[in-house]
């Protein structure tokens, strides 16, 4: 583990550890998805969020689609999307996105957004638009949807639900003791109110959270059996990487071995899938994510092998 040092008065920068290398975007894969998202004028959380895996991602010809425009109505300390008033909503968006997932011939994608406060329906109507529209044009492609809290309104949260994809994602980020710090606007307990109602109306939930801003592992396994007894089936634990400098500090890089042990913790404590690792981000492999205890299979299996 690598922590902040003081000297001086001075908080000395953390250097990143050589486990948190990754490689640059390249390759003609990489340049046919940066074409089709320039040609449909899309936005990617890849780019808004300076997400490490996106050159890896990107290589092999899937990207994760950033609707609702990419200005968010709140102002989370971790997060590299900009923050202020929104462009009013484009009701085109849903089929532009729906024709570059047909002309990228993916088999899996995801789709995310930002916050739409000041909408009434908190950009809902959008979201139950674009996942239809993708079906009617993609009929083959599974796909992840990585939704706001939408404020735990079950209205909103009932379109989702009728649009039924494959899984439905919404980030807890951080332990209850920090929420209000790294995420500003939104509440611990609303969020997990918000999974909580997408599993009673019959959805595969997910959940991801960051490490390295502070919290402690006895609140990170807390945080993790909160989202157990909301019903949720995967999860994701990555590192928190600082977009710049007026976001949050990076208080500790964990070491990969720790995020091992929280993966044993999570499969132990009965999520279906866990994805844990410096690197791993939300919608990272999600492509694994849509299939029932295949996670928790090849877990078991590890297990037998090394005995």
């Amino acid at each position: 583990m690598i922590e902040l040092t003081v000297l001086d008065g001075h908080v000395e920068p953390l250097k990143k550890p050589n486990w948190l290398r990754v490689k640059l975007p390249i390759g003609e894969s990489y340049k046919h998805v940066r074409n089709l998202v320039d040609t449909h004028k899309l936005h990617t959380i890849c780019e808004s969020g300076n997400c490490p895996n996106m050159g890896e991602c990107w290589g092999e010809g899937t990207a994760t689609f950033m609707i609702l425009g990419n200005i968010c109505t709140r102002s989370c300390g971790f997060c590299a999307v900009a923050t202020g008033k929104p462009e009013p909503v484009d009701w085109d968006e849903p089929q532009r996105v729906a024709e570059a997932i047909h002309l990228m011939k993916v088999k899996h994608a995801v789709i995310t957004s930002v916050d739409r406060d000041e909408l009434q329906d908190q950009g809902s109507i959008i979201w139950f638009n674009t996942i239809k529209a993708i079906r009617a044009l993609n009929p083959t492609t599974t796909f992840e949807t990585l939704i706001p809290d939408f404020k735990a309104d079950p209205q909103c949260i009932q379109r989702i639900i009728d649009a039924a994809p494959e899984v439905v994602s919404h980030n807890i980020e951080t332990v209850e003791r920090l929420t209000r710090q790294v995420r500003i606007q939104a509440k611990y307990w609303r969020s997990m109110e918000t999974l909580r109602l997408l599993k009673q109306g019959g959805m595969r939930t997910k959940s991801g959270v960051m490490l390295g801003l502070g919290e402690t592992k006895e609140e990170v396994i807390q945080t993790m059996q909160d989202l157990r007894d909301s019903n949720v089936d995967v999860i994701t634990i990555g590192q928190y990487l600082q977009p710049s400098k007026k976001h949050l500090r990076v208080q500790r890089f964990v070491h990969p071995d720790e995020f091992k042990e929280l993966r044993e913790i999570g499969y132990n404590i009965g999520f279906d899938y866990v994805e844990s690792g410096p690197l791993v981000r939300s919608s990272y492999h999600s492509e694994k994510h849509v299939i029932q205890g295949w996670g928790r299979a090849k877990w078991e299996e590890e297990k037998l092998t090394a005995q």
